[in-house]
């Protein structure tokens, strides 16, 4: 048949990939790209790949090789060409034209279409085959990819490459102030060494539970190497939250290896904790996250960390198991919070 693009989401498992590889050699395949990307349904696997078989042939050997929503596409040997410079070309002829935005996101993610639709139908649109990037707002371009859904990858990149064609915004203010549900004010900073004491009195007033809820165990203070990499930019963005003078939460987004994924953890003091701070601050980390061309935010806690649980939850995220029955894993796709 020759070149396909072939896409499907696998369980992330050792030989996984492998078993997948396996399966289109068998029907004389040779993949010549692969890429990884998120979803909200697992990892994605994508294949470019020169192979005689025809798709429904194709769909069949994957899923009997454990693949899941398979989708198998006609390629061209066009897209061969190597993805980080194909994106830094059409980012350069972005900057020159800005307003061929669409035809240029078209391009950057293959869609079949992209136009601009102004107004109230600016909102995301439940057809996984079709995806609205915001722009401003009430004007967005819509994508149309016929026989491939859009992945939270793909949605994250087209995000920044729409930055690119924008005016830069202004640097936002150091601090932000929000008034919590029962009228109490908090100033959120970004987290730097000054603080070092600040944060050590936190731990001191926290309960014994509140620290391992969020370190696995009962921390009574927090390590100097930890703190300094929480302050760490590079390693990731963290806030405190400050009322009357006294640090009461620090919230805290780490980038992990993983392409597309951020994680996040927190720790309230117990007399502010249920009065919405958590769910505040996790809205700033996603925030942070999706500006910083993020797919999704992860959080790892404890099983009977219920109160953790419905404020994900809340927000959009999925729960499951992992290996330890004692720990539970959220998933939230960036683009499911809408952030107010």
């Amino acid at each position: 048949m020759g070149f396909l693009r072939i896409r499907t989401i696998v369980d992330e498992r050792p030989g996984r990939l492998a078993s997948l590889a396996g399966a289109l050699a068998e029907r004389g395949g040779n993949i010549l790209g692969l890429s990884v990307q998120t979803d909200a349904d697992g990892t994605v696997d994508e294949f470019v790949a020169d192979i005689p078989a025809d798709p429904g042939t194709v769909r069949a050997a994957l899923e009997g090789a454990g693949g899941r929503r398979v989708h198998v596409v006609p390629a061209t040997a066009h897209e061969l060409t190597d993805e980080p410079t194909r994106a830094l070309l059409l980012a350069s002829r972005l900057r020159a034209a800005p307003w061929r935005l669409p035809e240029l996101l078209a391009d950057l993610l293959r869609a079949d279409d992209g136009r601009w639709i102004y107004g109230e139908a600016v909102s995301d649109l439940p057809d996984p085959t079709q995806l609205v990037v915001p722009v401003a707002a009430r004007r967005a371009v819509r994508l149309r990819r016929a026989g491939l859904p859009f992945t939270l990858t793909e949605t994250a990149r087209a995000a920044s490459f729409v930055r690119l064609a924008q005016p830069p915004a202004e640097h936002p203010a150091a601090e932000q102030v929000i008034r919590l549900a029962d009228g109490a004010q908090v100033h959120v900073k970004p987290l730097t060494g000054i603080y070092r004491a600040a944060v050590r009195d936190l731990h001191d007033r926290c309960s014994p539970e509140a620290r391992r809820f969020r370190y696995f165990t009962s921390m009574p203070a927090l390590p100097p190497r930890m703190f300094d990499r929480l302050c760490d930019r590079t390693r990731g963005h963290s806030l405190v939250a400050g009322h009357d003078g006294q640090v009461v939460a620090m919230a805290n987004l780490m980038f992990t290896p993983d392409p597309g994924i951020a994680e996040m953890a927190f720790l309230v003091e117990d007399r502010w904790q249920g009065r919405g701070l958590g769910a505040r601050l996790a809205r700033m980390l996603v925030t942070e996250a999706r500006d910083l061309g993020y797919a999704e935010v992860r959080a790892t806690m404890l099983a009977d960390n219920a109160r953790m649980r419905r404020m994900l939850v809340s927000l959009g995220a999925t729960l499951g198991y992992t290996e330890d029955p004692g720990v539970v894993e959220a998933r939230l796709p960036v683009g499911a919070l809408i952030t107010t």
